[in-house]
């Protein structure tokens, strides 16, 4: 008898459960939630609060403005998900000083079988926390947020698309942008003349080596010039794997 696969799994730890599943409750990935392809767990970090309060914050030593998540008060939030070392899974903060997410990192995470997932707010968390559980720290532009909560659904949402059964379409999840290494080429459709301008003959020609090629030509020349540095990955035959 076949062995059911078991659901990628994604643990949220966040102080404001209320916010997912969010965008991630729609299109693919809600129809995929309710189809059981992904499971999704949010852990109410205030829950693990110690006085009447439900205080999950405390001020910085050292001096400076906001408030620090403290340690404890996270880490038992993070234990109450029974996780393993030998289990395969990801621990996650996203910040903006951590390493940019990109298509190929996407990718690793997407293989987990499960991820975690810890949304800061305020003006972070306890450092300690970070180190003691190993956490892998993801940007995902430099750019500041209130919270954690809109980046862990970009990177939820990234590593939805790779799972199997979630998009469907194999060709054109190929296609799109980062997979070949090139950001992808324009897209038409009906009305074939709107507004004076026209889809370019060669689209609606039926001439599929043809269009192939213009869509590759396209490709060069918006990544060479709108990303200098995927054009240079791209010359140096470095292409995600």
């Amino acid at each position: 008898m076949k062995k059911k696969k078991m659901p990628w799994s994604v643990n949220i730890l966040t102080l404001f459960p209320k916010m997912f599943p969010g965008s991630l409750g729609c299109s693919l990935a809600g129809k995929a939630l309710q189809n059981k392809t992904w499971k999704l767990s949010i852990i109410d970090i205030r829950k693990f609060a110690e006085d009447k309060n439900y205080r999950v914050d405390d001020a910085p030593f050292g001096g400076g403005s906001g408030m620090i998540m403290r340690p404890d008060i996270l880490d038992s939030a993070l234990k109450s998900l029974k996780l393993t070392k030998k289990s395969n899974y990801a621990l996650i903060y996203p910040t903006p000083r951590g390493k940019v997410l990109d298509q190929s990192k996407v990718k690793q995470l997407a293989k987990k079988k499960e991820i975690t997932i810890i949304c800061g707010r305020y003006e972070g968390i306890d450092e300690r926390f970070i180190k003691i559980n190993n956490i892998e720290e993801i940007s995902i532009g430099d750019y500041l947020l209130s919270g954690g909560e809109p980046a862990s659904m970009i990177i939820i949402d990234a590593c939805l698309r790779l799972q199997p059964g979630v998009l469907g379409n194999k060709e054109s999840l190929e296609e799109e942008t980062f997979e070949a290494g090139l950001l992808e080429y324009p897209h038409y459709t009906r009305p074939q003349k709107w507004k004076g301008l026209k889809v370019p003959k060669v689209l609606v020609s039926g001439h599929h080596e043809r269009i192939q090629e213009w869509r590759y030509k396209k490709s060069l020349q918006i990544t060479k010039k709108r990303r200098s540095d995927l054009w240079k990955q791209f010359k140096e035959g470095r292409l995600l794997k």
